[in-house]
């Protein structure tokens, strides 16, 4: 793990040592005494409360159990094992193509129940067209000058899309009315893919809600696109990296941004107009 003040991933190890730390200070309890309790050298207490050195499950366990706070083990231990863990680099998961990328989330779409997804900027991959993923894709490889196994990666998108109709799997999108404006591909690749959204949002497994441009005053703001799996994962996609966020406290956070956002988007009928709307802007944007 990177060592530097300015990585994410330390920064995620600090914020957990310095939990660590506030719950020794809450319990009234030097270092040393902490140590004792623990049965370990004071220099291991030191090192943690500095995050030098990560503790194991089994050291925040009995750290918690010493200050009488077993309550906030299991949060601090989720907390400590995103950070070895949270940042995944694009460029590192993509250096032999996309196909793998597209592949590694198989095992995961097929175990989660309820899938959670809101869209800020593009169409959720899982309600991704064919021309569309290929727009997509192919702008990513060129971006980052990566190996071009696009045709590839859009087949293995296509085939973890099936969970859709397979299974008994729920799913709640919400996409951002710029979604359905910002064009990716020609005028028909795009139309394609929003007369596929009107398609898949019918789906009896499927809601799919439109956060309009005239929304009533926002609760929430608009953030990155994030998908939440069952209550159990979050992640987050960023330019340069996806956050994988396992620490219970921060996946409800999620969780409570989603209902929010879900509070001012429509559906139904509406949404299905806001559809066709940018459908029928893709004719006049090109006479």
């Amino acid at each position: 793990m990177a060592t530097s003040p300015s990585s994410s991933a330390q920064a995620a190890r600090a914020a957990v040592a310095a939990r660590l730390r506030e719950i020794r200070l809450d319990a009234g309890l030097t270092g040393r005494e902490l140590s004792a309790r623990g049965h370990w050298h004071p220099a291991k207490t030191s090192r943690i409360e500095n995050a030098r050195t990560p503790p194991s499950d089994a050291d925040i366990r009995a750290w918690c159990a010493a200050c009488g706070a077993d309550d906030q083990a299991a949060d601090i231990i989720a907390a400590s094992r995103t950070a070895h863990s949270m940042w995944v680099e694009w460029r590192r998961r993509q250096r032999t193509g996309l196909r793998r990328l597209q592949e590694s989330y198989t095992a995961l779409f097929q175990e989660t129940r309820l899938f959670r997804v809101y869209a800020s900027t593009l169409v959720p991959g899982l309600l991704q067209t064919e021309g569309y993923a290929t727009a997509l894709l192919s702008s990513i490889t060129e971006f980052r000058r990566i190996p071009d196994d696009v045709e590839d990666a859009v087949r293995a998108r296509l085939a973890r899309s099936r969970v859709l109709h397979e299974g008994d799997h729920r799913f709640a999108l919400l996409v951002e009315e710029s979604v359905l404006r910002y064009r990716l591909g020609d005028a028909e690749t795009m139309a394609g893919q929003l007369g596929h959204l009107l398609s898949v949002g019918s789906l009896p497994s499927v809601s799919l809600g439109v956060i309009p441009f005239a929304s009533a005053s926002r609760t929430v703001w608009p953030m990155e696109t994030f998908h939440v799996y069952d209550d159990e994962l979050v992640s987050v996609e960023l330019l340069s990296a996806r956050a994988t966020i396992q620490q219970p406290s921060e996946v409800g956070l999620y969780v409570k941004a989603f209902t929010e956002l879900s509070r001012m988007a429509v559906y139904g009928a509406t949404a299905r107009a806001l559809i066709i709307s940018a459908i029928e802007a893709l004719g006049h944007a090109d006479e």
